[in-house]
C-alpha cells in the first residue's frame, strides 16, 4: 500500500486508515457482499500487514455502520434494507434542508467570497465527471465522484461536523444500493446526473431549486430500493 511516514517506513495509523480506504471500496465494489463474514487474520494476510492496523481499520468501518463485529466470527459486511435506506433518505434531506436554508436566510456571507466561487465551480467539475459516469452507466467512476462531489459541497459550507455526517450518510447508501445496481446488465442513462444541475442552483443562490432537485433525486432513488426489493425492475438511482 502506498503512503510513508517521514522515516520512510508507513506509519501504522496511515495503514489503519489505508486499509479501512481499501475495504471500504471493496464493498462499494461489490467484492465483499452484505452479510460475508471475515477475520482480521485473513485481512492481514491478504493485505500482508500485522494484525493491528487491520483490527483498527475493521472497528473503524464498524463504527461508521458498513461492518458488523462479532465477537466469536470475526466481521460480517452490513446488510441494509430497504426501511433502512428509507431512513437514511429522511436523514440526508434533513442535513440537506438545513444547508440550503442557510442560503434563504442569507447565513451563507462566504458565498459571495471569491475564493467561495472558484470552489463551487471546482465542484462543479467534479460534478462534471460524476455526471459523465452516470451518463455512461460506470458505476464505479460514479460512485467515487460522487462521494467526492458531496464531500466538498458540504464543506462550502463552513461545518466539519455537518459535512462528515452528510460523507457517512452518503457512503452507507452506496453500500445499501450497490448490491441491488450490480446486478443491472446495462446501468446507461438510469444513475442520477444532476450533480451540475445542484450546483448551478446553488450558485444562483436559489434555494428552492436545489431544495427540489435534491427531493426529485431522493424520491427517485427511494423508489428504485422499494422496486428492487420487489424484484421489479429498476430505472435509475
Amino acid at each position: 500500500m502506498p503512503g510513508t511516514g517521514g522515516n520512510g517506513t508507513v506509519t501504522r495509523s496511515t495503514l489503519r486508515q489505508q486499509i479501512a480506504d481499501a475495504l471500504r471500496d471493496e464493498v462499494l465494489g461489490g467484492r465483499l457482499q452484505p452479510g460475508q463474514e471475515f477475520t482480521v487474520k485473513e485481512i492481514a494476510e491478504q493485505y500482508g500487514v500485522s494484525a493491528t492496523p487491520v483490527r483498527e481499520a475493521l472497528v473503524d468501518l464498524s463504527a461508521q455502520g458498513l461492518l458488523e463485529a462479532d465477537q466469536h466470527r470475526g466481521f460480517r459486511v452490513h446488510e441494509y434494507s430497504p426501511a433502512d435506506y428509507r431512513g437514511m433518505i429522511e436523514a440526508r434531506s434533513l442535513v440537506t434542508d438545513g444547508m440550503f436554508r442557510r442560503l434563504t436566510s442569507g447565513g451563507m456571507p462566504q458565498f459571495k467570497d471569491p475564493r467561495a466561487v472558484a470552489a463551487l465551480a471546482g465542484v462543479r467539475r467534479r460534478g462534471e465527471e460524476a455526471q459523465r459516469a452516470a451518463i455512461a452507466g460506470e458505476l464505479n467512476i460514479l460512485i467515487g465522484y460522487d462521494l467526492r462531489f458531496w464531500r466538498e459541497l458540504s464543506g462550502l459550507f463552513g461545518n466539519p461536523y455537518l459535512a462528515d455526517f452528510l460523507h457517512r450518510l452518503r457512503v452507507q447508501s452506496w453500500v445499501c444500493t450497490v448490491q441491488h445496481l450490480r446486478q443491472v446488465a446495462d446501468l446507461k442513462g438510469r444513475l442520477w446526473s444532476g450533480h451540475t444541475e445542484l450546483v448551478d442552483a446553488l450558485a444562483r443562490r436559489d434555494p428552492e431549486a436545489a431544495h427540489a432537485i435534491v427531493t426529485a433525486y431522493n424520491d427517485h432513488s427511494l423508489a428504485l430500493m422499494e422496486r428492487q426489493a420487489k424484484g421489479s425492475s429498476p430505472s435509475g438511482v
